[in-house]
């Protein structure tokens, strides 16, 4: 016997509870994780799977967490893995189901009456997990072993942890943050558990998203767009110092669109290549965006989408290809390809480009510290009745918050000497991009700094007639010495003596229309 389909009202009340289990298991991973990286930045995400791993609910946290979540998911039930109630399953595999290395998933399952009836599932980035350079994502990388430890699908126990906690150059803060992920997850599935064993339909939940986004399809008009876009480079080495270009080819008919990246280059000999997931996740991000946010991110919602990743590729990278950069940087490329596209297919709808890059910091110091961060930019500027593109923040494919002064500087030895926004950065337009930011870090001990960075060559895309974002730049200040400054790369691992300081001036938005002249 079917279940009576539920009315408008109670399926909102069921997925606002469902969400709001996942939000609460973001709370929780937040306040009990060791790391700056997480507590403060919240550079982590939670989600709630059916059964059979569909994506239920997610809360708002980081897009390219969790548009490729599912497959983390996906693997982790095909591991074939004996379970029973409180274990869980940990990964990180970017061929199984992760993105890169650092990015450290969680899955449990969530019994009632001795079934599974659903999964909980938080993924959070690891500051270190080993590898040639601290922080795990080394520019000068050209495979994944060069990255840090790789985790298969596993049952997460006493022997696992050991073997993760001694490849990692922070072990106390990385047991933390794992303690941390645990605790969300076990809140997470019991809060599943109660919903499900009052008879909550959630497969509705997923019938309702499938519905929703196919009528927001059926409104654009049918045809097809081609657009492509470049990576600056994929490492510090002069053979690396070259654009790669990413291709893609939208099609949309009637209730469905199909996203295919055939012609997108070849996987690099350097970090920056992303796994099918990451990929995903992009496309998942920008159709929400030029549809309806409103539509709930879940399984059903991703029903009439078709991705066309050819394996091998820069945005389908195969063993053994470093992919450390991929989820942070050719996911915002990625994301920009998908954005300029349905702005075609959709006017009005979709904004200038963004800064179109994390802009990745990882210092490491003599004493045995490592930190990681992203740092914000500018936001395109939007159409009406939008306006402007927001200032110095994070964009796209992330939804992180950089790390407050005095968080950072109690945290490890460093000064911060300048944060500020970067004046005149954002392209001009009707609706002017969002200004990047201007930071800069001081050490004050011995130290090792890797950046890796992107719109530091091209630049954030301006729409209909809009202006261009200004381009990024990197530079080392010697001594911590603005005016004997020196140029750094984009990608790059620089050694620093106590007193240098690095600065970083993060890409402007790109201006939207054009710009109102005078009389």
């Amino acid at each position: 016997m079917g279940v009576d389909p539920l009315d408008p009202a109670a399926l909102q009340v069921l997925i606002s509870q469902l969400t709001g289990v996942a939000e609460e298991m973001g709370a929780v991973l937040r306040r009990a994780s060791f790391s700056p990286n997480i507590k403060e930045r919240a550079d982590c995400s939670a989600a709630l799977f059916t059964g059979d791993g569909q994506l239920l609910v997610q809360a708002e946290h980081i897009p390219v967490h969790l548009g490729s979540m599912p497959a983390s998911v996906a693997a982790a039930i095909g591991a074939g893995l004996a379970l029973a109630p409180g274990d869980q399953i940990v990964l990180n595999d970017p061929f199984a189901g992760g993105t890169h290395l650092n990015d450290v998933t969680l899955v449990a399952p969530c019994f009632v009456d001795g079934r599974i009836v659903g999964w909980a599932a938080n993924r959070a980035h690891h500051a270190d997990v080993g590898g040639m350079t601290p922080g795990s994502i080394p520019p000068e990388a050209t495979e994944i072993q060069q990255e840090g430890l790789r985790i298969p699908p596993v049952l997460l126990g006493p022997a696992v942890v050991a073997i993760f906690l001694a490849n990692s150059r922070t072990p106390d803060e990385r047991r933390g943050d794992l303690d941390a992920q645990v605790g969300a997850n076990a809140i997470g599935i019991e809060r599943l558990a109660a919903i499900v064993a009052g008879g909550a339909p959630v497969e509705q939940v997923l019938e309702y998203g499938e519905r929703r986004m196919r009528a927001a399809l059926a409104q654009l008009a049918d045809g097809t767009w081609q657009v492509s876009d470049v990576m600056d480079s994929v490492g510090p080495r002069d053979s690396q110092q070259q654009p790669v270009t990413i291709r893609l080819r939208l099609t949309k008919a009637g209730e469905e669109v199909r996203f295919d990246f055939t012609g997108s280059d070849a996987q690099q000999p350097g970090n920056v290549n992303a796994v099918e997931a990451v990929t995903y996740s992009a496309v998942a991000f920008a159709l929400r965006c030029a549809t309806d946010p409103s539509i709930p991110a879940n399984g059903g919602t991703l029903r009439p989408i078709t991705v066309v990743a050819p394996a091998g590729t820069i945005v389908a990278a195969s063993p053994p290809a470093a992919v450390g950069a991929g989820n942070v940087e050719v996911s915002q490329r990625v994301a920009d390809v998908c954005l300029q596209a349905l702005a075609q297919a959709a006017p009005g709808r979709v904004g200038a480009g963004g800064q179109g890059t994390m802009n990745n910091l990882i210092l490491s110091g003599v004493s045995g510290w490592v930190y990681y961060e992203t740092i914000g930019g500018g936001q395109g500027g939007r159409p009406p009745p939008g306006g402007a593109g927001m200032n110095g923040v994070h964009t796209a494919m992330t939804n992180t918050m950089d790390t407050p002064t005095e968080a950072l500087e109690r945290t490890i030895p460093v000064r911060v000497l300048r944060y500020r926004l970067r004046q005149g950065s954002g392209g001009a337009g009707r609706a002017a991009g969002g200004d990047g930011i201007e930071r800069v870090i001081q050490v004050l001990e011995a130290a090792t700094a890797s950046l890796i960075t992107e719109r530091r060559t091209s630049q954030p895309w301006g729409l209909d007639g809009g202006q261009p974002g200004g381009r990024g730049v990197n530079w080392l200040w010697p001594g911590g010495d603005e005016s004997a400054r020196r140029p750094l790369l984009d990608k790059v691992t620089v050694t620093l003596e106590a007193g240098d300081a690095i600065q970083l001036l993060t890409p402007g938005g790109g201006g939207w229309g054009v710009a109102a002249t005078g009389a």
